[in-house]
């Protein structure tokens, strides 16, 4: 064998292929050059020496087959420096195997190859995927303006089949009226991208932009088109437009909810009227628009300006209230827009700033304003149109920044009908009319005030009020509103003598007439309040007559449920027997 061997070597040196021969013990007899390139290039020579020591894991497969005699074909073997295919066969001299001879080759290249295939087969396929998977339509030409590539969405869109476009120059299709124009051939011509408005036969409109790709040399090889649908964009648009209104109408909601809330923590508001009063001052905060409370003396028309300005933007500037009745006609002008240095003899040598400008970033509240003379209200005009006013014994204007409340317990357009107000005044006040309902005609307020009247003029004593007191002052008219019913409630607690407000406690004009006879109804109620205090009465003697709430609704022929709600309405739980 050492001869043949001897004779192939030179032609088995040059092949490609690896070759390995060993005998029947296992020693190498043969070992090529590509062998000890790709196999062994650290051993010196293998030749002589036993496969286990040049190659020791491919020595039991070799093994195996001198001791079964079985080829091994196709085998796949990865070492560290390469990964081979081995065709491995025994050599049979004379039905006895005497040796192995192993010829394989290096597929590391082969195998490099196969894996840069397969990834280019997968970002083919991700690539067809989101081409067509896109929802806007594209249009893919070649440097001469063919058709190659039409997506899915192109088709949705446009209406047009893929059958029907491929292939085909854009050129043609414009000249048969497919297209109005194209923006392939326009971007062909200026080498740019660009975005028109296409027309598709069939009456369809979209938006088309066209982008060049370009190859090493520079040169156009494709033009890529995006296709939109202008109609589902406006549908977006409007989708979008309606939710942002909604949004916003939302999140006002919601700010006037907190803001309403906000309120009730320093107002007592129960009543559907005073509800209604309170929605519309804090729709009022919002914006910057002068405010006109009416009401009569007495009903809070101070307090829900602080409201306003408390719940404003201009919440952490100045509330500067003006109180117009009070001040004497002589000095209204000095007093509310202030006085220039030497303007009079007696005034500060420095000037003095009034009421107006002291409210500056913030709020001024204009208390019964039909008090002001008409001088003044020509000067508060100016303030309310131009932002301006000028000083006594001045000559320039003074810029200010307010926002105007003002409050009458008069009926401007009366006084404006007879000449006593500006109608112009007027109509700039009344911009965000607000009109205070009397207590008398929200009595549903009175229970809820008392209480929080007795918690704040208690001054820590433990003050409660009879169930037939606040009787009384459910039926009371109260002329002075809220302000009359806060001092009989603060006489009250000075003058009774226990834990107790009993019935010795209320002010003469509210104690029962003698006898146990109801007392009168008060005189000035409308005739709905009038029949809700006569009601209040009859529904009392009604329940002190009978021993339960059954037998008082059969005697004044009311279901008992509709006869509880009015006990609680007119705060007559106390009358009910036990």
């Amino acid at each position: 064998m050492a001869q043949a061997l001897a004779v192939l070597a030179p032609v088995l040196d040059a092949t490609d292929n690896g070759v390995v021969i060993i005998d029947q013990d296992g020693v190498v007899l043969f070992y090529n050059q590509a062998a000890a390139r790709l196999l062994a290039p650290e051993v010196a020579q293998p030749v002589g020496r036993h496969l286990s020591q040049v190659r020791p894991e491919g020595w039991p497969d070799l093994q195996q087959i001198l001791r079964t005699g079985r080829p091994q074909i196709g085998r796949r073997i990865k070492f560290p420096s390469a990964t081979i295919i081995a065709n491995r066969n025994p050599i049979v001299v004379e039905g006895r195997v005497v040796g192995v001879i192993s010829v394989f080759q290096d597929i590391s290249h082969y195998e490099t190859i196969i894996s840069e295939l397969q990834g280019y087969q997968k970002l083919h396929r991700e690539m067809e995927a989101i081409f067509e998977t896109s929802h806007d339509g594209l249009y893919i030409t070649d440097g001469a303006a063919n058709t190659i590539r039409v997506n899915s969405a192109y088709e949705r869109i446009t209406g047009l089949k893929r059958q029907d476009l491929l292939g085909r120059n854009m050129r043609e299709l414009v000249a048969e009226k497919v297209f109005d124009h194209s923006v392939t051939l326009d971007v062909l011509r200026q080498g740019r991208s660009l975005t028109i408005m296409q027309s598709i036969q069939g009456g369809k409109q979209v938006m088309v932009t066209g982008t060049p790709v370009y190859d090493e040399e520079g040169r156009v090889v494709l033009v890529v088109t995006n296709v939109r649908d202008m109609t589902s964009l406006n549908q977006l648009r409007a989708q979008l437009e309606e939710t942002r209104l909604l949004s916003a109408r939302y999140h006002q909601s919601l700010v006037e909810q907190e803001q309403f809330e906000h309120v009730l923590q320093d107002m007592v508001v129960k009543s559907s009227a005073m509800v209604q009063v309170v929605q519309k001052a804090v729709k009022a905060a919002a914006v910057d628009a002068v405010v006109l409370l009416s009401g009569e003396s007495g009903v809070g028309k101070s307090m829900l300006a602080r409201v306003i300005h408390q719940m404003s933007p201009r919440s952490a500037g100045p509330f500067m209230k003006i109180s117009c009745g009070t001040i004497p006609e002589s000095l209204m002008e000095s007093e509310l827009f202030g006085y220039s240095k030497g303007a009079f003899t007696g005034a500060d040598p420095a000037g003095k700033a009034g009421l107006i400008q002291a409210g500056q970033a913030g709020t001024v509240f204009l208390d019964e304003v039909a008090e002001l003379t008409p001088a003044m209200q020509v000067k508060l005009l100016q303030v309310i149109e131009e932002r301006t006013f000028t000083r006594v014994g001045g000559t320039k204007p003074t810029s200010v920044d307010v926002r105007i409340i003002a409050a009458t317990n008069r009926h401007l357009k009366a006084l404006v009908a007879a000449g006593g107000f500006r109608e112009d005044l007027y109509y700039r006040l009344n911009v965000v009319p607000i009109d205070i309902p009397p207590l008398r005609q929200r009595r549903e307020d009175i229970p809820s005030l008392c209480l929080r009247l007795l918690e704040k003029t208690s001054r820590g004593q433990a003050k409660r009020l009879e169930p037939e007191v606040l009787d009384a002052l459910m039926r009371y008219g109260y002329p002075g509103n809220v302000r009359e019913l806060l001092n009989m409630v603060e006489r009250m607690v000075i003058m009774s003598e226990g834990e107790a407000i009993t019935l010795a406690d209320l002010p003469g004009e509210l104690r029962p007439a003698p006898g146990g006879a109801a007392p009168p109804l008060p005189e000035g109620l409308g005739l709905k309040d009038t029949v809700a205090a006569l009601e209040a009465q009859v529904i009392r003697r009604a329940l002190d007559a009978h021993p339960s709430l059954a037998q008082t609704a059969r005697a004044l022929g009311v279901h008992p449920s509709t006869l509880w709600r009015k006990i609680i309405r007119y705060g007559l739980r106390g009358h009910i027997a036990n």
